[in-house]
């Protein structure tokens, strides 16, 4: 048997430790390498930021702390009114993903037109394994806490100081007492962190601004036992059993499972749903999702502490279906239930 060099460096020879299919390569050396399968090629391709309107709306890129993308409407505002804001957190199991993606861009530009709200804006979550949560969850907040920033009235040798024109837009057009937290997959479990975190610190740190509403779309719950949707849904582009398992694997503190807190809120591990200062939360659902049943758990849990929770269910839709425009465009079906999800998000937002 060939003896090693105990000076050897392994990371001249690195070996891949972790595998994703499609997905994600994890090197003995800690690099990441990440890809994506062949059939979301077309939906993971990032779209640039644009100034010129396209379809009513313009993109921008904001290289502040945490990086923000930016969704404005064209439309200018009426004289004296001011529109809801949505902070969107993606999804990717905490480990792959972008908000600069186009499937996340033809999604929530649409989202935008369609629910009449000033600006959409996405904080660049840093990623798993190098990140491990609660990073995202930090970062998420921190850039809650930015808007924040830039909503407070200022005086009169600041307001001197020329802003961004994306910033200026945003405190011309926004109410900052509107903001709804809206995220996809892993994103919906940012959207219970960052609620729970924002209803934790008071509305006094947050001023102006408050947490209005909280939109957990397909949410990555999860357990370590395996739930009975997990067993018999089949699975889809975007989600199976190896990538609840390795991508929640990578994400959580070493050593933990998926019965942390950070995947499973309503587990025995948890801060109890009672004490949590929350605010009203809109619950989407696939139904053929493979997390649907801990996601219905997950609505059980906090109806049962007695929060205000609405439940939306897709029939026949699997997860995140809605982020696969060509299913959008070309299937009758999925058409129609991504105009009754987007039209449930709309009504939760005007009745908030």
């Amino acid at each position: 048997m060939a003896s090693q060099d105990p000076h050897r460096n392994p990371n001249l020879n690195p070996v891949i430790v972790e595998e994703i299919t499609g997905w994600l390569k994890l090197y003995s050396g800690g690099t990441v390498e990440r890809t994506g399968p062949p059939e979301a090629g077309a939906l993971i391709i990032p779209v640039a930021p644009y100034d010129a309107p396209q379809n009513g709306i313009t993109v921008h890129d904001l290289q502040t702390d945490p990086p923000l993308r930016i969704y404005l409407s064209e439309s200018a505002p009426r004289l004296g009114h001011r529109s809801p804001i949505l902070f969107h957190f993606h999804g990717g199991g905490f480990c792959v993903s972008h908000p600069s993606w186009r499937m996340y861009h033809d999604f929530y530009a649409r989202l935008l037109i369609s629910l009449e709200v000033s600006a959409i804006i996405a904080p660049i979550l840093p990623l798993a394994p190098e990140h491990r949560l609660p990073a995202a969850i930090d970062t998420a907040f921190s850039a809650l806490l930015w808007l924040r920033s830039i909503a407070i009235p200022t005086d009169i040798s600041q307001t001197m100081e020329q802003k961004p024109l994306v910033i200026e837009r945003l405190c011309e057009t926004c109410d900052f007492s509107r903001v709804f937290l809206i995220g996809d997959s892993a994103g919906g479990n940012l959207v219970h962190e960052v609620s729970a975190r924002a209803g934790a610190v008071g509305p006094k740190l947050l001023y102006p601004i408050r947490v209005a509403g909280g939109i957990l779309l397909h949410p990555g719950f999860a357990r370590e036992k395996r739930s009975r949707s997990e067993m018999e849904n089949p699975p889809s582009p975007f989600m199976s059993l190896e990538l609840i398992d390795k991508l929640l694997a990578l994400a959580v503190p070493v050593g933990e499972t998926k019965d942390h807190p950070y995947i499973c809120p309503m587990g025995n591990d948890a801060p109890p749903m009672e004490g949590l200062q929350m605010p009203p939360l809109l619950l989407a659902v696939g139904e053929t999702d493979l997390l649907k049943d801990p996601q219905l758990e997950y609505f059980d849990a906090m109806k049962k502490a007695g929060k205000e929770i609405e439940l939306v269910t897709s029939r026949g839709m699997s997860h995140v279906f809605y982020l696969n425009k060509f299913a959008v465009e070309g299937d009758p079906v999925t058409g129609q239930r991504t105009e009754e999800l987007i039209e449930a998000i709309k009504k939760f937002v005007d009745s908030h």
